[in-house]
């Protein structure tokens, strides 16, 4: 069997409440993760995905790159967006039980990176379980330590751009790569992952149900969506 945690990164968005819906759908439990002024200017859009039960994460409140900015710019850029989902909370009326985040672009803030562990730690952000995984790579890199929430396999579905020459089938070519450049091999039997994908309107522009296209051919693999945990 292969067990996956579903990500979607950059709520919330136009086609938000779309994706909710067809996850509903198949049963493919989602943890989500929001960008505090995206999430202002789709607010509906975000209630709606917290009512419907999901836990939706920090991803910073503009999606800046960590490691130009300072430490305090950066604890800011936190503390800012966890204003605005705290809020959105409240005003979904539902109950902020976990405070995952993640770093935009996966970058964990460069010469800021001890610190700002340090600072996740201290501050009560949950860390999503991680000790099923048994890449080498994985503890390499310190994964295994970090409070954030890093992925094992990046669809790469944000590439898909007028201009970019990336098509939804590169997606598809890259979820059955048995060696790929970088992360895990998604279909490798009996494995574990966290995969990364986005509510893009942009992307729905060029590739109409992207997020279903890319989600049926996972299911369709014996592709086990799970709940999110955290240790």
């Amino acid at each position: 069997m292969i067990r996956a945690l579903l990500t979607i990164d950059d709520v919330s968005s136009r086609i938000t409440p779309e994706i909710v819906d067809y996850l509903e759908e198949k049963k493919v439990p989602v943890l989500m993760f929001a960008v505090g002024q995206w999430a202002e200017g789709h607010p509906d859009e975000l209630v709606y995905a917290l009512k419907h039960g999901i836990i939706v994460g920090n991803h910073s409140y503009t999606h800046p790159h960590f490691s130009e900015l300072s430490f305090e710019e950066c604890v800011k850029e936190i503390e800012k967006n966890e204003e605005v989902l705290n809020g959105f909370y409240e005003k979904a009326g539902v109950e902020r039980r976990y405070r995952p985040f993640r770093f935009p672009y996966g970058d964990k803030g460069g010469d800021n990176k001890d610190a700002l562990q340090k600072y996740l730690s201290e501050k009560g952000f949950d860390k999503v379980k991680d000790t099923q995984f048994d890449y080498p790579w994985w503890k390499e890199k310190g994964l295994d330590k970090d409070i954030d929430t890093f992925w094992t396999f990046d669809l790469m579905e944000w590439n898909i751009r007028p201009g970019s020459g990336f098509t939804a089938d590169d997606v598809i070519k890259r979820i059955y790569d048995k060696e790929p450049e970088d992360g895990a091999v998604m279909l490798r039997e009996n494995s574990d992952h966290i995969v990364l994908l986005h509510s893009h309107d942009e992307t729905e522009e060029m590739a109409p149900g992207y997020y279903k296209l890319f989600v049926d051919e996972l299911l369709k693999n014996g592709v086990k969506f799970v709940e999110p945990e955290f240790i």
